[in-house]
């Protein structure tokens, strides 16, 4: 049975004039399936340690990848500058940290193409599976400083304390929303159940909390995600 819908419309937001998001509503035949599938599942969720998501993942099942997979191939690559597909892989994601307990490197956005050679593309998507919006949705940034000044920044936020990397960099504890010295907000696409967004992971993005007291681990409350991360040969020319 299709995961995925076999005719979405897919919208485009402009990001830059040479980058953009792609928005596609009613993305799932059945979501609520899936939301059934986290509550069936949640013990299994667990904090990552080898990245700075700050809440608790599940792999999504080899199905689920494989539509997916094909979903992107057939509706987003080419529209993002991809060519061939070369590997991806796609989680269940919840939010739940409060901001009293992020570290430094959970106060800022990122990006997803960390150690990723020059000829490759990273795509990111994000699938809202969540009902209430002001548990928010992504937002897209652009550096202020050079590439060095950033790149520090980037890699002493994850090596400072907390109190030393807001001393040096202005930062606050907390999930970044508005612009600042160091990033501008150009783009915040809103969260609607059911909507997937794809984007260039080399972008710097972070997930948009304006009210983090909302979040919790339960799936059927929590701001729960599916999460994919698509690697493709670039399209020359």
């Amino acid at each position: 049975m299709p995961i995925f819908h076999p005719h979405p419309q897919v919208r485009v937001l402009p990001i830059s004039p040479t980058q953009q998001a792609l928005v596609i509503d009613d993305a799932l035949v059945d979501p609520a399936e899936w939301i059934a599938f986290a509550q069936a599942r949640r013990p299994e969720f667990v904090q990552a340690p080898h990245n700075a998501y700050p809440g608790i993942e599940l792999g999504m099942p080899n199905e689920f990848c494989w539509q997916l997979d094909e979903f992107f191939t057939v509706h987003v690559r080419n529209r993002l500058g991809g060519r061939r597909n070369v590997g991806m892989n796609s989680r269940m994601a919840m939010v739940t940290l409060p901001p009293s307990q992020l570290q430094p490197r959970q106060w800022m956005c990122h990006r997803d193409s960390a150690g990723l050679p020059p000829h490759l593309l990273i795509v990111a998507s994000v699938l809202y599976l969540f009902g209430d919006e002001r548990l928010g949705g992504t937002s897209i940034y652009r550096p202020r400083r050079s590439a060095d000044e950033t790149a520090l920044l980037v890699h002493e936020s994850g090596t400072l304390d907390g109190d030393a990397f807001a001393r040096k960099y202005g930062a606050r504890q907390g999930y970044l929303l508005d612009s600042n010295d160091w990033f501008e907000r150009v783009l915040t696409i809103e969260p609607r159940f059911n909507r997937m967004v794809f984007y260039d992971g080399n972008l710097f993005h972070t997930s948009h909390l304006p009210e983090p007291a909302l979040l919790t681990d339960d799936p059927r409350t929590g701001r729960l995600t599916i999460n994919g991360f698509f690697t493709s040969t670039r399209r020359q020319g």
